[in-house]
């Protein structure tokens, strides 16, 4: 990381080395490591390995993710989990919302992979929120309002960017459009948290995914939160959840 790269306070990369078990945990689209680090941490207070990135272009400036885009994501991710798979017996991979996205993707190239958590994940943009980005993006625009923050519990804020950078967004849709071709691939164990009312990515997003995975699969509701439930009424639940998944599908 260069030393002019100003990091929001409490949105650091954050890793702790454990016991034989690796679990990395990946942040959303324009948040950061912060929204995730609770769980972050209660997959190190088990007594594992845990890495928790910060993914390109994140907790800085969304000027720094202008130029950014899901290869840059992903392979970022592929990084980290390719360095924990290489320490760790066995690896889980977390993420929430866009790294719900990115956790997916890994599971689809890596089905060695013990076990897949998913929180709220962006898998399914519907064809008509693509087009609109795109003609944007088309016409010139970088940037609309932020999608940072939809949490219930009063306040609690997540240091999500105030706004949102078109060109990147449109590379995740296009990316998730070809993700959700792949998800019969995923064999691992899948735990799959969806907050039924989620004003960020639709709750359906987990049907799809629920509906075409190969692997078992186990479904939370997340009845008390909206999008970030990793900072809302259920993030002591979901790591809870988390914590019992990881022991039992590396057991």
């Amino acid at each position: 990381m260069g030393e002019d790269v100003e990091v929001i306070p409490g949105a650091e990369a954050w890793s702790t080395d454990g016991g034989p078990v690796g679990v990395l945990v990946l942040h959303g689209f324009t948040g950061n490591p912060g929204s995730v680090r609770g769980l972050a941490e209660a997959c190190a207070a088990a007594g594992h390995t845990v890495e928790l990135p910060r993914l390109p272009g994140h907790g800085t400036t969304v000027e720094d993710m202008l130029d950014t885009g899901w290869a840059d994501w992903s392979a970022a991710a592929e990084a980290a989990y390719l360095d924990l798979a290489g320490r760790c017996d066995r690896v889980v991979v977390a993420g929430l919302s866009m790294g719900g996205s990115l956790t997916c993707w890994l599971g689809t190239r890596h089905p060695s992979i013990a076990g897949l958590v998913c929180i709220n994940p962006a898998v399914a943009p519907s064809d008509d929120m693509r087009a609109l980005v795109a003609a944007m993006v088309a016409s010139g625009e970088t940037l609309m309002d932020g999608i940072g923050s939809d949490i219930a519990a009063p306040g609690v804020v997540e240091t999500a960017y105030s706004q949102t950078p078109l060109a990147p967004l449109l590379t995740l849709f296009e990316a998730s459009a070809e993700v959700v071709a792949d998800l019969g691939r995923i064999t691992s164990p899948l735990l799959l948290f969806t907050s039924p009312e989620d004003h960020v990515v639709p709750p359906s997003d987990s049907d799809v995914l629920a509906a075409a995975v190969s692997g078992r699969i186990e479904r939370v509701s997340c009845d008390r939160s909206y999008h970030v439930a990793t900072m809302d009424h259920d993030a002591g639940m979901i790591a809870e959840r988390t914590v019992e998944f990881i022991s039992r599908v590396t057991a």
